[in-house]
């Protein structure tokens, strides 16, 4: 049952960012990049070489805290919340580093906006979860 709910909350994530998206580009006239759908959630493009540096320097050391993180949980009976609570950290910085290169140097520096709204509601989604022990059934 657990990954029903898994899949259902999924679900709920991306309906909901597609609605919010399209409002946010009709409210603000944000022009639509030309992406397909497979590449927007498998890649991450760098507006310029210092954010494809900084973006590394985060995806590593994102790597290496997750890395200990599980192993807190596996091997130390830590709670599965803590694994959340690493990668809450990791979306804040990574959505707000990618917010700020879009705000300097993008030709469409509107798309920061996007990028944020984003972010909040991948965040807020942590934060359900880890507020209502969605994922309890996995200790």
């Amino acid at each position: 049952m657990i990954w029903g709910n898994f899949v259902f909350t999924v679900l709920i994530v991306f309906v909901l960012n597609t609605i919010v998206r399209l409002l946010l580009r009709k409210l603000f006239k944000i022009e639509k990049e030309k992406k397909s759908i497979l590449s927007s959630l498998f890649s991450n493009k760098p507006i310029n070489e210092l954010h494809r540096k900084i973006e590394w320097a985060i995806r590593i050391t994102w790597i290496i805290a997750f890395i200990v993180t599980y192993n807190l949980v596996i091997i130390q009976g830590y709670s599965i919340n803590l694994i959340l609570i690493a990668s809450f950290f990791y979306i804040l910085l990574d959505s707000t580093v990618r917010a700020f290169f879009e705000c300097k140097y993008s030709q469409n520096p509107k798309q920061y906006i996007l990028t944020i709204s984003e972010g909040i509601l991948f965040l807020l989604t942590l934060v359900i979860v880890i507020k209502f022990d969605l994922l309890i059934e996995l200790t």
